[in-house]
């Protein structure tokens, strides 16, 4: 039997199967549908478009490391023993092959761990108010959503004039417009980025999703639809709290340019990095426990 901590009978891991596929494809389905039609969505396709995660891979369940799965081979056989880096042993048990994994991961699973420790280690800042989104419409004719602007061009160009506007997340300030990219309070770079990355940062806190994703059967897949689900009500506010009027797709607005939208939110801000905090550690503790001589940080991720 390969090398676990913890193995699975049958049953309890087919019906997390099953559990994990239902609960995933409560954002899956609809997405699939909408793709299927033709349809597109402005808020929502950003988590499948921009984070290249395949909805298939969200739906795939994986026990995580160190645990395996007892008769993989009984008829009928399971998918799992035909998943990239996972073995299965003469008595037809199977888990993640971690040599294997880390054979090819090592290396970027050691950036990630270098990032994720050291947002987890910053102090917060909740001084933002979500700005990121109205710098990318800056003084442009061409915002990169087909949306309305909610105060028009001019009234969203005298809000980011008004403010200032201090983004922490280069993956954010990368898209601003180049009138706007001068106007932040710091010159983000991508090596400076463990540097300037702090966990009230909404985009961090979306981000987790996709360094759960990147770490690939590392994370077991609750862990891996809770950074989802974090994800998701991160892009809410963060369309909610953008210069787009979002109104007629479902959404709420919080109205950032008045003290009362401002109040919201960092009120808001403060929970999703609440719910960020024990899911971050989460996912250090496990790259934490991989052998360091197989962990490189610095390589790209």
């Amino acid at each position: 039997m390969p090398d676990a901590t913890r193995v699975l009978s049958r049953k309890e891991w087919t019906r997390a199967q099953e559990e994990h596929e239902q609960r995933a494809m409560l954002f899956v389905g609809p997405h699939l549908a909408r793709r299927s039609a033709g349809q597109l969505h402005p808020v929502w396709d950003f988590l499948f478009d921009y984070y290249r995660l395949r909805a298939s891979h969200l739906t795939r369940w994986h026990p995580g490391v160190s645990t395996a799965l007892a008769d993989a081979t009984v008829t009928p056989a399971s998918p799992v023993t035909e998943w990239r880096d996972y073995r299965v042993a003469q008595d037809g048990t199977a888990a993640l092959d971690l040599e294997r994994f880390l054979a090819r991961r090592g290396g970027a699973l050691g950036q990630i761990r270098a990032l994720l420790a050291s947002i987890s280690t910053a102090p917060p800042h909740f001084s933002c108010f979500g700005l990121h989104e109205w710098a990318m419409v800056y003084r442009t004719e061409r915002p990169r959503h087909d949306l309305p602007l909610r105060l028009g061009a001019r009234g969203t160009d005298a809000v980011v004039e008004s403010h200032g506007i201090r983004c922490t997340h280069f993956d954010a300030y990368r898209f601003f417009t180049p009138a706007a990219s001068p106007l932040n309070l710091t010159v983000l770079t991508r090596e400076r980025q463990s540097l300037d990355d702090q966990p009230g940062c909404i985009h961090a806190t979306m981000d987790l999703y996709k360094w759960a994703a990147k770490m690939g059967p590392l994370v077991p897949g609750e862990l891996l639809l809770d950074c989802f689900e974090l994800a998701v009500d991160a892009r809410r506010l963060d369309m909610e709290a953008s210069p787009y009027d979002c109104r007629e797709l479902g959404f709420d607005v919080v109205p950032i340019e008045t003290p009362d939208g401002k109040a919201e939110y960092v009120r808001r801000q403060r929970e999703l990095a609440d719910r960020a905090r024990p899911l971050r550690n989460r996912l250090v503790a496990l790259l934490s426990a991989l052998p360091t001589d197989r962990i490189i940080p610095g390589h790209e991720a």
